[in-house]
Order: C-alpha cells, then sequence, then structure tokens
C-alpha cells in the first residue's frame, strides 16, 4: 500500500492508532488480480483460473486485524471446468526469504468455516520455493487443511506424516512448470495451530527437496472448483517465519 508523505508528528499519530485498534471490516473486492494490505499480509483475490469456468463470480474481503490476527472471508460460484482451479483467494505473509535450514520455527493459527452447496475445494497453504532469493518460485509445496466435495490434490501419493495429531498423505506431482509437494489431511483441521516448518523438514530429510532452498512465500487460502453461493470464512489467522 503507497503512502504519500505525513509530517513526522502525523506519521507517528498512524503508527500509534493503527498498532492500538483493531482494523474493521472493509468493502468486498472482486477485481482479478484486486488485493488489499493489512499488517503484515496482503490478501489477494486471484481469479487466476476463471477463463476455465462457463459462468461464476468471486469477491473477497478483509474482517478485521488485531496485532498479527486476521480475520477475512471469500465468497464464490463457479460452474464448469469440474477438474479446473478457478482462483485461489489467499492472504500472503511479508517476510525475508530464509533458507530451510536457518528457519527455527513456522507457527500459525487458523479457524475457519465454509457454507454453500455442491462445494468442490481445498483450503490449504501456498509454500513457494527457489534456490536463489530473487527470479522465479521454484518448487510448490501446499499443506491441504481440508479437501471439501472429492479435491484432490496434483501427482500421487508417495507416503503418510504424523504431525498436529493427525495423518498427512504426501502427493508428488507437477503443474507443468514447477515440482508441487501437496499435504493432505486426513480429515478436515478447522481449528488448528501447529508449525509449517516439520513439513518443509520432511521434504528435506526425505530428499524431495534441498534444505539450501529459500522459502520465499507462506500463503494461506482456497482453490475452489465448482460450487454455489460458497463462503469461505476465516475468524483468525495468524503465520511468521522465525
Amino acid at each position: 500500500m503507497k503512502i504519500s508523505l505525513l509530517t513526522t508528528a502525523a506519521a507517528l499519530l498512524f503508527a500509534t492508532a493503527s498498532t492500538a485498534i483493531p482494523l474493521e471490516k472493509r468493502a468486498d473486492f472482486c477485481g482479478q488480480w484486486d488485493t488489499a494490505e493489512e499488517g503484515p499480509y496482503t490478501i489477494y483475490n486471484n481469479l487466476w483460473g476463471q477463463d476455465s469456468a462457463t459462468s461464476g463470480q468471486q469477491c473477497t474481503g478483509v474482517d478485521s486485524l488485531s496485532g498479527n490476527t486476521l480475520a477475512w472471508h471469500t465468497s464464490w460460484t463457479w460452474a464448469g471446468g469440474q477438474y479446473n482451479v478457478k482462483s485461489y483467494a489467499n492472504a500472503a505473509l511479508s517476510f525475508t526469504a530464509t533458507r530451510v535450514s536457518d528457519i527455527s520455527s513456522i507457527p500459525f493459527t487458523w479457524h475457519w468455516s465454509y457454507t454453500g452447496s455442491g462445494i468442490v475445494a481445498n483450503v490449504a497453504f501456498d509454500l513457494w520455493t527457489s534456490s536463489s532469493t530473487s527470479g522465479n518460485y521454484e518448487i510448490e509445496i501446499m499443506v491441504w487443511l481440508g479437501a471439501l466435495g472429492g479435491a484432490g490434490p496434483l501427482g500421487s501419493a508417495v507416503g503418510t506424516f504424523e504431525q498436529a495429531g493427525t495423518t498427512w498423505t504426501l502427493y508428488s506431482g507437477s503443474n507443468g512448470s514447477n515440482a508441487v509437494y501437496s499435504f493432505v489431511a486426513a480429515d478436515s483441521l478447522t481449528s488448528i495451530s501447529s508449525d509449517l516448518l516439520p513439513f518443509l523438514k520432511y521434504l528435506t530429510s526425505n530428499g524431495y527437496i534441498s534444505s539450501s532452498q529459500y522459502l520465499r512465500a507462506v500463503q494461506a487460502g482456497t482453490e475452489p472448483f465448482v460450487g454455489t453461493n460458497a463462503k469461505l470464512t476465516t475468524t483468525a489467522y495468524s503465520v511468521s517465519v522465525n
């Protein structure tokens, strides 16, 4: 978010107000690449796959931000192209790219719910790594907290992993440009506080990725295939890279 120049006194007043008072609900945004910036997060509408739908739309909005905890939602209806992802509304964290080997933890909390009919979608983290701090992303790592209506990840199952009191099935595949590793929870986890680092450690210890890769992006959102009057509501979300 670009901010015009302020006087020193006004800037101090703005900083004090923004940290002391939780941000209130904002108007929804519906454009293909519309975004909102709140605290350490950028919230994306991101209708990257909408052309595969025969009809539909999606709008996303921010409900509040208190400290590092974000509340947000996205509402959508998509028809047609039942095997194609239409969008990825998500909250992306701003942080400094860090080698996986240098990360001590990636703690997160996510409380969410879904309403609507005929929903085929996931609720998932999308992490991206590369061998440098700039340039194109090289490896995509997804952590699916929910697979609704039979939604499934790319690739084939290659193993299982125990974390956060549940079993995750690891899938290995490709999106055509990048290797994709997806951890899918056995059951939907709608209220969870855990750590993403063990997922990365599992991949490095089993030879899927190098620990010298830089973690470049941490996003959390939903990938819808089809559904009517669907709404993902996140009442509390926070994450950090330490």
